[in-house]
């Protein structure tokens, strides 16, 4: 490749991948010690937005104070989210192959279960599946317990964004192939979400895919969404992103793209008092993070640090949608911040670029086997249709 085809097909593979797995887990980080509050609660707790990194809700007391005990959410600690993508990296680097639903329950549900690590919020060493939420517990429940078809397992969880959260390693697996990425996300996500849940993590890790196509903006990566999406989860994609076409600024936007999401988020006005109808199967609804995330990366032009603040400031399900915001951005190039991944890194005790290192070397081995899977099915083909083969 030419020095000028190099500049012009922007970052490279490894470049992509790190900013999108370093900007989720910092995005992570910010959104956390606000997440289920709302705008105007984060503005009166906080004296004005929030433009970095801040402390927990409730300052010395989180070991007690209630929701959140006896998480340390805030200074720069990483939620399950990270802790999740992590995992999956981890189940990549194991297989080394594209995965189904049939490598979570052979890898990560293991991993889960049996392997203790630091995990930032409790500031201690412990298995992951005591930190995780019980929609993620559920992947133990119904896949090591139950002995459930894995690709079935998630039918009965309640519908939401814990697996959407963590699919950004499918997006970079399948850099520039936004359709596969849906694909193989969607078959993944089967052993832990249904419906509107699943959807959702189909789209987002299409979405992570197109970010990493050279030439990618924020416009091209929600097209890329459109063109894939279903139901309540394309609708909801649409009306929120039409929503943010009318501000650049992500003050102005929060209510506007609160209010175009609404119609289709099922858990209510208070967020942590979901309506009697949350989080069920259903073609009309969707996830309110997915919307979100892309609408503040429309606001923001795809610049990082406004995506991701915007994504801090809407609150409810801020980590998650940080999380999202964060490796769209990073994906496409925009540069994290270099004062918050190294207070997140060191905060959280993470090495956040090696899971990094590890999934750019398994994306070019799988790349590299699927151009000869490719290769020895163009020949097949070409053979049945009675064509000499060109190679």
């Amino acid at each position: 490749m030419t020095p000028k085809a190099e500049e012009s097909s922007g970052p490279r593979l490894d470049e992509r991948i790190t900013g999108a797995l370093v900007g989720a887990a910092v995005g992570d980080a910010l959104g956390g010690p606000v997440e289920g509050y709302s705008p105007d609660q984060i503005l009166e707790r906080h004296g004005g937005r929030i433009h970095g990194i801040v402390g927990p809700w409730n300052g010395d007391a989180w070991r007690t104070a209630r929701p959140i005990a006896p998480y340390h959410k805030g200074d720069g600690h990483v939620t399950d989210d990270t802790l999740m993508t992590h995992a999956l990296i981890r189940v990549y680097g194991t297989v080394r192959d594209h995965l189904d639903a049939y490598a979570i329950a052979d890898h990560l549900v293991p991993d889960l279960m049996t392997n203790p690590r630091w995990i930032p919020e409790l500031e201690a060493q412990a298995l992951p599946l005591h930190r995780i939420f019980l929609a993620e517990k559920w992947l133990v429940t119904r896949l090591h317990y139950g002995h459930v078809d894995p690709r079935e397992a998630g039918v009965g969880n309640i519908v939401n964004c814990g697996a959407a959260m963590y699919m950004a390693p499918v997006g970079l697996v399948n850099a520039a192939d936004p359709r596969a990425a849906y694909a193989e996300a969607l078959d993944i996500a089967g052993a832990h979400q249904s419906s509107y849940g699943r959807e959702a993590a189909g789209v987002f890790a299409a979405a992570v895919a197109a970010a990493c196509t050279p030439g990618a903006t924020p416009d091209s990566v929600v097209s890329a969404c459109l063109s894939l999406a279903k139901d309540g989860t394309r609708t909801a994609i649409e009306k929120v992103c039409e929503a943010a076409g009318a501000h650049s600024d992500f003050e102005s936007a929060l209510a506007p793209l609160r209010e175009a999401v609404t119609p289709y988020d099922t858990v209510g006005p208070d967020y942590r008092q979901p309506s009697l109808g949350a989080r069920r199967p259903s073609r009309l609804h969707a996830i309110e993070e997915l919307p979100v995330a892309l609408g503040m990366l429309l606001v923001a032009k795809g610049d990082f640090r406004q995506a991701v603040l915007g994504a801090v400031n809407y609150g409810r399900d801020c980590d998650s949608i940080a999380t999202m915001a964060g490796a769209l951005c990073g994906a496409l190039g925009s540069s994290v911040p270099e004062d918050w991944s190294k207070r997140v890194a060191e905060a959280s005790r993470l090495d956040l670029w090696e899971p990094a290192r590890t999934l750019t070397e398994v994306t070019r081995e799988i790349h590299a086997r699927d151009v000869r899977r490719h290769r020895a099915q163009e020949a097949a083909f070409t053979a049945l249709e009675g064509r000499a083969c060109s190679d």
